[in-house]
């Protein structure tokens, strides 16, 4: 996917010599993957829920691809529900329990015990952060649990937040912008341990990290195909047997009654071989994108002073590096970085164009000023040490000539 040669632009726009360290925010599709789509837009095209016989085939293909999600997240297929991406499972398991338990269908709740209770962290997506807000508006409690310096919930702060009435803890995995990764089967021990169930939004886990719902100790986990190399447009909710949801889309039966409407059969097929593929490289392909991000701290650090590490130094996904580098404004070092073929983001894609700092940033105590010279890079299985090497003297050019720039204006 990455281009080594030099010169001008490319037709496309894109600069012939180009490094692409934004992998947080989107992959490119395999072609392996786009292979195995291929036939579901031009021969298998029927409807899954139709009996005829280019129906049958689509169907068979659906299934096919629940077996295969099933089997990476060790879980039984009926447990797995393709929706149109991360946002929309994380906003089904949010809505879907709190629902469920307003309605009355909880074995261990009633609704006569209190309003009904959710624990999010304030480092959260804002598909989740926004769900909550939503639910708030019917009446729901939402308890917002803080983060420590590295963006790392404490298991014993969910402990004290637990209520006879909480319905859903819901902790990331992983976080999209700092790369923290969470105590995660503590904190669904102790939700379990006082009869509530455990949500984890897994997007940026996916492909990365070990994805088994046993070993997670997870009721729900949302996942998105487009951070494994998959399409853009198709997601995964996992719903543990008998964990209580209203559906929240409502037309036809399809997802055994739990997510209607016609399945997007090639989009699925695509995330379940994409997902296939990640985990059975799982370990070798960690490797390779952790050393490359290793190298664009080890850099970043040594070239680039007055620069901070932002997430757990340690505990962080294997391909993320941010940071916040005093004395520039993050959205102008994006566009240098862009206009010489790098990359890269100041946080999450889908807060992109935002005049705020980071609501990460500023949950983790950084300043609102520092909090302006974020830069978030992750870094790809398609990425070389090449590539890492002229983003490096890229990036210290630029932040040279901002630096230089602002010290001119004050004069």
């Amino acid at each position: 996917m990455t281009i080594h040669t030099n010169g001008s632009s490319s037709s496309n726009g894109i600069p012939e010599r180009s490094v692409y360290l934004d992998h947080a925010a989107t992959t490119g599709v395999l072609p392996e993957v786009l292979e195995a789509m291929l036939p579901y837009y031009t021969e298998k095209y029927g409807n899954p829920s139709s009996v005829h016989a280019w129906g049958r085939a689509a169907h068979q293909g659906l299934e096919n691809a629940r077996r295969q999600v099933a089997t990476v997240l060790g879980c039984r297929p009926r447990e797995v529900v393709f929706t149109s991406g991360g946002t929309e499972s994380d906003n089904l398991a949010m809505k879907g329990v709190a629902w469920a338990y307003r309605r009355g269908v909880f074995d261990n709740k009633q609704p006569s015990e209190g309003p009904g209770h959710l624990i999010i962290s304030a480092i959260e997506h804002h598909a989740i952060l926004h769900s909550g807000e939503e639910l708030e508006q019917h009446g729901f409690e939402v308890t917002t649990l803080p983060v420590d310096q590295y963006g790392t919930v404490n298991p014993d702060d969910v402990a004290r937040a637990i209520r006879p009435d909480t319905v859903l803890v819901s902790i990331m995995y992983a976080n999209n912008e700092i790369g923290t990764i969470q105590p995660i089967r503590e904190i669904a021990d102790i939700a379990h341990s006082r009869g509530a169930l455990f949500h984890t939004d897994a997007v940026q886990a996916g492909g990365l990290l070990p994805i088994n719902v046993d070993g997670l100790g997870a009721d729900l986990l949302s996942l998105s195909a487009h951070k494994f190399y998959g399409p853009k447009g198709v997601g995964v909710l996992y719903i543990r047997a008998n964990t209580p949801l209203m559906p929240q889309q409502h037309g036809g039966s399809q997802e055994n009654r739990r997510r209607a409407s016609t399945e997007n059969v090639p989009g699925i097929v695509g995330l379940a071989t994409a997902l296939a593929r990640a985990q059975q490289n799982l370990a070798s392909e960690a490797q390779y994108v952790k050393g490359l991000r290793d190298q664009l701290i080890e850099g970043i650090t040594t070239r680039i002073e007055d620069t901070h590490l932002m997430g757990h130094p340690t505990q962080r996904l294997p391909n993320n590096a941010n940071f916040c580098i005093a004395g520039v404004e993050g959205e102008t070092m994006l566009l240098k970085l862009d206009m010489r073929g790098v990359g890269a983001s100041s946080g999450a894609a889908c807060a992109s164009g935002s005049t705020e700092p980071s609501h990460v940033l500023r949950a983790l105590g950084v300043s609102r000023e520092l909090a302006q010279g974020s830069l978030r890079l992750t870094v790809g299985i398609d990425n070389t040490p090449e590539d890492i090497a002229y983003a490096l003297d890229v990036l210290e050019n630029c932040v040279n000539e901002l630096r230089t720039t602002e010290v001119a204006a004050k004069v």
